[in-house]
């Protein structure tokens, strides 16, 4: 069986969003605790699409919430760097929300999981109920992996973007701890009331 505790999640944010966070939690969009100044990072073209992507159950893929299973992932290339007609962050902007399976098993908000892209046709949905089975399920060799260009695998790129997607809000005491760049944005998150044995500089989890 897998160790779910040890099975992190991952949200990327703007730091502008973490005093939110602190209060609310990570919050849905259409929750009544939504962050009506959130500070958005994505690709909006890639959110639109998201937004009336259509599940089995009636809902899209924008009624949830997306975590990663990994770090350093396409988007956040994207973002950095401001390809695609996203605007460009600095890596020391963007925060890690690391949570983990267990704690949202724990909290026992539903959630459904995929094995790559979410509005990729070749990615398969999961259900709360096949959690048990995720080692079988997701690439993690895939989702670890520092570069996703491969010719010998064009489909790589796709399975390291496998997401786990929450159906409500996560509440702040579901957070594990918070992951930054470089020393200032750890000395801004702990003046937000972060204490510092919940902040872990990672500047290799960037680009």
């Amino acid at each position: 069986m897998p160790d779910f505790n040890k099975k992190y999640l991952f949200r990327m944010t703007h730091i502008y969003n973490i005093e939110h966070i602190l209060t609310h939690g990570i919050t849905h969009r259409n929750s009544p605790n939504a962050n009506n100044k959130y500070k958005s990072i994505g690709d909006n073209t890639l959110i639109s699409t998201r937004n009336i992507h259509p599940l089995d159950n009636g809902k899209s893929i924008g009624d949830y919430i997306p975590f990663y299973f990994g770090v350093r992932t396409p988007m956040l290339y994207v973002i950095i760097k401001g390809f695609n007609g996203v605007s460009p962050t600095p890596s020391e902007s963007i925060v890690y929300c690391v949570t983990s399976i267990q704690q949202i098993l724990d909290s026992d908000i539903d959630f459904i999981f995929t094995d790559g892209h979410a509005v990729d046709s070749f990615s398969s949905k999961y259900s709360k109920e096949q959690i048990i089975d995720i080692d079988n399920i997701l690439d993690y060799s895939a989702i670890n992996a520092t570069h996703w260009k491969d010719e010998n695998d064009l489909d790589k790129k796709r399975r390291k973007e496998a997401e786990f997607l929450l159906e409500c809000d996560l509440p702040s005491k579901y957070i594990l701890g918070y992951i930054c760049y470089n020393e200032k944005a750890k000395v801004s998150l702990i003046s937000l009331g972060i204490s510092e044995n919940k902040i872990v500089i990672k500047p290799d989890f960037y680009f």
